[in-house]
């Protein structure tokens, strides 16, 4: 049985849509998209530096964007289930086609856009804490008043929240773990995002979403969800509330799947499902490059 799975925001890198803009129908696509949410995704993907597509209203709909233009490329219709880590559901929303690729990128550039607002009225941030033991980390992490926005298994949790309680954590970190603080605006996936969510909603409920032709996973609680509507309420929800990966994970096992493909800009996912789950095989397709391989990958799993 074979799983999808898309990335989230940190995963873009540099020139990241240059292999995949090569093919004359890849590049339109993105074009019409760009046009369409007034936002030039070939140039993010291709020229711009990494400061500019570390800003969280580029990063979000070029991550989106990159995924869905990979998933359009690969072609692949045998698919058990699919998920995305934080942002990588609205991706993973449309590869099931619950929402349209143009209704995607229009909720993720909104998204972004009011994620960074958000981030801007009070200063906040995140950090990984790395080893120890789960329940001595959540324990830590909720003790200074923080809240553990990712739980990403295999050992990663992502602290987030008031920037001295975060240096609080660094100094003294739980038994085994360390800290690193991670380069990003603002405390994702915490109250802190609150005020993005009303806007959200507003605009989701513009939207028509699909019977999905296949489920998702989701990032609330790990619960596989065959509804539309349901799938875009939860990802209106989930930017103030925190991502369970670890738990999208467990359940990508518990449903016997055998092969999960990473989408673009592809290689965290697959490297925390090595991890937790080592006898799930994985496939990172990073670039247009390994289209072949992936398909080959997927004949075996589908």
């Amino acid at each position: 049985m074979l799983a999808i799975i898309a990335p989230g925001q940190g995963a873009q890198t540099p020139g990241m849509l240059t292999s995949w803009i090569s093919d004359v129908a890849s590049r339109e696509l993105l074009t019409n998209w760009s046009d369409a949410i007034s936002l030039d995704l070939v140039h993010l993907g291709t020229n711009a530096d990494a400061d500019e597509i570390k800003d969280t209203s580029n990063a979000q709909p070029l991550i989106v964007a990159t995924s869905l233009i990979a998933a359009h490329a690969l072609g692949l219709t045998k698919v058990a289930v699919v998920s995305g880590h934080s942002v990588g559901e609205i991706t993973a929303a449309a590869i099931c086609g619950a929402l349209s690729p143009i209704d995607a990128l229009t909720l993720v550039r909104r998204r972004g856009v009011e994620m960074a607002k958000a981030a801007a009225l009070h200063p906040a941030g995140m950090s990984a804490v790395l080893g120890g033991d789960r329940n001595e980390v959540v324990g830590a992490i909720t003790s200074l008043g923080l809240v553990a926005a990712n739980e990403n298994g295999a050992g990663q949790i992502v602290a987030a929240g008031d920037l001295s309680a975060l240096a609080a954590l660094a100094e003294n970190p739980p038994t085994g773990a360390r800290v690193r603080a991670l380069a990003v605006a603002g405390a994702f996936h915490t109250s802190f995002m609150e005020p993005a969510v009303e806007p959200l909603r507003h605009l989701a409920a513009t939207l028509t979403p699909l019977t999905p032709a296949f489920p998702v996973i989701s990032n609330k609680d790990g619960a596989v969800i065959n509804d539309g509507g349901h799938i875009v309420e939860r990802i209106v929800n989930q930017i103030a509330n925190p991502v369970r990966w670890d738990l999208c994970m467990d359940s990508l096992e518990s449903m016997g799947i055998t092969g999960v493909i990473e989408l673009a800009p592809a290689g965290t996912l697959v490297g925390l499902l090595k991890r937790a789950h080592p006898g799930i095989e994985s496939f990172a397709l990073k670039s247009a490059d390994d289209l072949a391989a992936a398909r080959e990958f997927a004949g075996r799993h589908a």
